[in-house]
């Protein structure tokens, strides 16, 4: 009964702060206008720039914030509890991470689609620009090399999942170009391809598993840990595929395919909230017989709750990844000012629903039973037996945290009478068709990053889309295809892995910081976001320097851990280097403040008189 009552509370919350606090934001304090001239229609160009429905910009914006964060990070961090969790990604989801996310959408809006890196430079000054482009770069690299890696793993493990990811492709390029030449909405031609996609599911699960290893040469290296193995050959493919999908028109494959991509979402929540209530009412599915709702023990080597819970969950509650994507694509597409609260704030409570869910699914659906090594166990032994590692949380590796999901997901799908193999193809191409959009959208991001950057570092062909293209697939490539140590090749991204989660949140305190200076000088309350903004500082550099001095430098300097003294120089290198842009951009930010308030930014240089689009003052 306790699922029950989660999943419904949670939800219920959810609707209410949108309609209330979501409204307060969009009417009190960023006074969105219908009639306000935007990027989209301003700067149309039917390639990045193209106005959208918001049902379908809302189905890109969702699918590119959401990837495996709120899939992995909860997954994760269930094993300090499922309570501390629960309330991070509640609360957090509404009054930190879609205040964010809904603020960086509304100032790119307001300065002509730019992401927060550029319009930085004239709120703070300008070599804040360059601080956080640096920081923009280093943490989207660390996503493609991640990102790439997670699906390659899922590939690996669920081949029933291969055929319908890939399937989605061709099938979201036949619905661009056909709504495109006949003038037709999304809707109808988007279930239909929602329909074909299950359908593969099927014969995936049940007649085609598409296996590499069954390559000769593959199945060569799978075995004795060789370069050409199955996680490097799909990475492979997959940098191929984001190289071009990031430069085609955003109507050819990104809305279609991202549209497609939320109606196999809204299916899954569905099934899963449907299984979390039927296994919930029928005690099947428990809390508190399945996992801790505190962890009294934790396993060896594993972090404190504290400050690491705020790293670990970022997507489901506050992420900075976020920020990129509301000023980098989807600025580009909003079709008028009021459906940014649909978009911006809309789809962070829709994605810390999800987030939600995967709790219950990791601790009450994982509860619900698995089999190891023949023998089916239930409630909290199927838990420990997933989460224990062995009493060692270094073993505790990325397959491991994406089956907690897939297993106890599939486990509620069940409970609707849904066979388990079928139920853990839905979710494993779920989790894989998330990662894929998080992918190409983040090699999409850093291609603007990387043109942007091109004017302060006096780089000129960095500003052409194709070289600024193969510059971020190439960079994400080569953190993605080094060998770990001790690791076979194509787990380098897992080095710089330990860095992402604090990176990604001190990003998401930057932009909270660039939200602050954007109402400072326009004389608006500040009160709701300094809160978050010092939050989302002060823990993740917390963490920074915990990882740096506490773990990476001591570990560098012990012999006993010689053979991977070279992967702990480089975390601590990385992480120093990011903690002193962060800090070097607080500064900044100190410097300016006083002088600040009141004082509208300088204005962008003008446009013709068609193309005239909103003032800094709007």
């Amino acid at each position: 009964m306790d699922t029950l009552l989660i999943a419904v509370g949670a939800f219920v919350g959810y609707l209410i702060a949108y309609h209330t606090y979501g409204r307060f934001l969009s009417r009190k304090i960023f006074n969105l206008d219908a009639e306000a001239n935007v990027p989209s229609v301003a700067l149309r160009d039917d390639n990045d720039f193209v106005p959208t429905q918001r049902q379908v910009i809302f189905g890109h914006h969702f699918t590119s914030i959401a990837g495996t964060g709120p899939i992995v990070g909860p997954a994760i961090a269930v094993f300090w509890g499922w309570l501390p969790a629960l309330l991070w990604v509640f609360f957090g989801s509404i009054f930190v991470g879609a205040v964010h996310d809904f603020g960086a959408l509304i100032i790119s809006i307001r300065n002509r689609g730019q992401t927060l890196g550029e319009v930085a430079g004239r709120l703070i000054s300008p070599r804040a620009r360059v601080l956080f482009l640096l920081v923009l770069f280093l943490a989207l690299t660390v996503v493609l090399a991640i990102f790439g890696l997670v699906i390659a793993v899922i590939f690996k493990l669920y081949p029933s999942s291969v055929l319908s990811v890939w399937l989605s492709m061709p099938i979201a390029i036949g619905i661009g170009l056909w709504t495109r030449s006949k003038g037709h909405g999304l809707l109808i031609p988007s279930l239909m391809a929602l329909v074909a996609l299950y359908v593969a599911i099927y014969i995936g699960a049940y007649h085609l598993p598409i296996e590499l290893s069954g390559i000769p040469m593959i199945g060569a290296a799978d075995a004795d840990g060789g370069f050409f193995n199955s996680v490097v050959v799909w990475t492979l493919v997959l940098l191929a595929y984001c190289a071009v999908a990031s430069v085609l028109p955003v109507w050819l494959l990104l809305q279609p395919r991202d549209y497609v991509n939320s109606h196999q979402l809204l299916v899954a929540l569905v099934l899963l909230g449907g299984g979390a209530i039927v296994a919930g009412a029928s005690g099947e599915a428990v809390m508190s017989t399945s996992a801790p709702m505190i962890a009294e023990e934790l396993p060896a080597g594993a972090p404190p709750i504290f400050p690491f819970l705020f790293i670990t969950i970022a997507c489901g509650a506050c992420s900075g990844f976020h920020c990129l994507v509301s000023s980098g694509t989807s600025s580009k597409q909003v079709a008028c000012e009021p459906d940014a609260q649909y978009v911006g704030y809309g789809a962070m409570l829709l994605e810390g629903g999800l987030a939600v869910l995967v709790i219950l699914a990791c601790c009450a659906g994982l509860g619900m039973g698995r089999e190891v090594d023949g023998t089916r166990l239930v409630g909290n032994e199927a838990w420990a037996s997933m989460y224990s590692s062995d009493g060692n949380w270094a073993q505790f590796g990325l397959g491991q945290k994406v089956g907690a999901f897939i297993e106890g997901g599939a486990n509620f799908i069940g409970a609707l009478g849904i066979p388990n193999d079928f139920g853990i193809a839905v979710i494993a191409v779920l989790v894989a068709c998330f990662a894929a959009t998080t992918l190409d959208s983040a090699t999409r991001l850093q291609r603007y990053v990387i043109q942007e950057l091109g004017e302060p570092l006096r780089i000129a062909p960095l500003k052409n889309k194709y070289v600024a293209t193969a510059v971020a697939v190439l960079c994400g490539g080569i953190v993605a295809l080094i060998p770990a140590p001790g690791k076979a090749p194509g787990s380098g991204g897992l080095i710089l892995w330990p860095l992402f989660g604090a990176t990604n949140q001190l990003l998401a305190g930057l932009a909270l910081l660039v939200l602050t200076f954007y109402l400072w000088r326009r004389n608006k309350p500040i009160w709701f976001v300094v809160p978050p903004m010092v939050l989302m500082l002060i823990v993740p550099a917390w963490a920074m320097l915990y990882q740096v001095f506490m773990q990476w430098l001591p570990r560098a300097m012990d012999p006993q851990f010689s053979d991977e003294a070279w992967m702990n120089w480089i975390l601590f290198g990385f992480g120093l280097a990011i903690t002193a842009l962060q800090i070097w951009m607080i500064v900044e930010a100190i410097l300016t403040w006083s002088r600040a308030k009141g004082v509208l930014e300088e204005l962008l240089p003008p446009l013709p008189e068609r193309d005239a689009v909103a003032s800094p003052g709007a």
